[in-house]
């Protein structure tokens, strides 16, 4: 098995809210990847004492360990063990009510000799490559889905579409939210890669419309996880002289982490 991180912080002197992992168990079979895209807070701070990446860590640090420790726990509720867990570490010195407390998007899979799970929730997505070339994106698209009118203000978004119905739904201190996620499971044989990104690697696809999901993951497996974040990068710089300018950030944290499964 070969694996491949790359992660980028959207621009120097800022901290990279995203996380990535891949833990590999001692039994040597199997393994699980965890990416995780933290939502940039408002400037009141969310009502938390803690940064984003603080929470990405510890969401991610605690998803890493049970997708690996708890091999017979279905991924939802592991991401709701782990919401629970990491509320519990700030729930006496912050406001988790909030509806911008720290919180994430979440990609998570897992395989053994006889599947790959696979967990979804907002806007990151997994590529999932067969051993006949064919690529199934598999994503969380609500909120791509909803009109962008309904989306003009940060405080619109947070009063009727932010974890709730009709919405979209982030990992944030509710671990009910588990069971909204884009979750299920592929046979071992039929899945040859495992490629997650967070939408600032995916911009490439989504923003940039330079190919489509089997076209990123082709480039991916042929120059590298590296080579799509610096192609993201060169388009990002020539789009910021557009007139008028682009809405979104320039720039964003960008992470790919890309898994080649041993053939069965």
């Amino acid at each position: 098995m070969r694996t491949e991180l790359v992660s980028e912080p959207g621009g120097p002197g800022r901290p990279n809210e995203d996380f990535a992992s891949v833990g590999l168990p001692a039994s040597g079979l199997g393994g699980s990847l965890v990416v995780l895209d933290g939502v940039t807070p408002p400037r009141d701070g969310g009502g938390c004492l803690h940064s984003v990446p603080w929470f990405t860590a510890r969401l991610g640090g605690a998803l890493t360990e049970l997708t690996v420790s708890l091999p017979d726990v279905p991924l939802p509720e592991l991401l709701s063990r782990a919401l629970i867990r990491t509320a519990d570490s700030h729930a006496a010195t912050c406001d988790l009510s909030h509806p911008r407390t720290p919180q994430a998007t979440v990609v998570l899979a897992r395989w053994s000799p006889a599947s790959v799970e696979y967990l979804v929730l907002s806007d990151s997505a997994l590529l999932a490559g067969s051993p006949d070339g064919s690529v199934t994106a598999l994503l969380d698209d609500r909120l791509d889905r909803l009109p962008r009118s309904a989306l003009a203000t940060h405080a619109l978004v947070d009063t009727t579409l932010r974890n709730k119905e009709g919405g979209f739904f982030t990992a944030a201190a509710d671990p009910s939210v588990a069971s909204r996620a884009v979750a299920g499971s592929l046979p071992r044989e039929k899945v040859r890669t495992l490629t997650a990104l967070t939408d600032g690697a995916a911009r490439w696809v989504e923003r940039f419309h330079q190919g489509d999901w089997a076209d990123c993951l082709a480039l991916v497996r042929e120059e590298g996880a590296r080579s799509l974040v610096d192609r993201v990068r060169d388009l990002e710089r020539a789009d910021a002289g557009l007139v008028p300018p682009r809405a979104g950030k320039t720039h964003d944290d960008a992470t790919v982490v890309h898994v080649e499964l041993s053939p069965r």
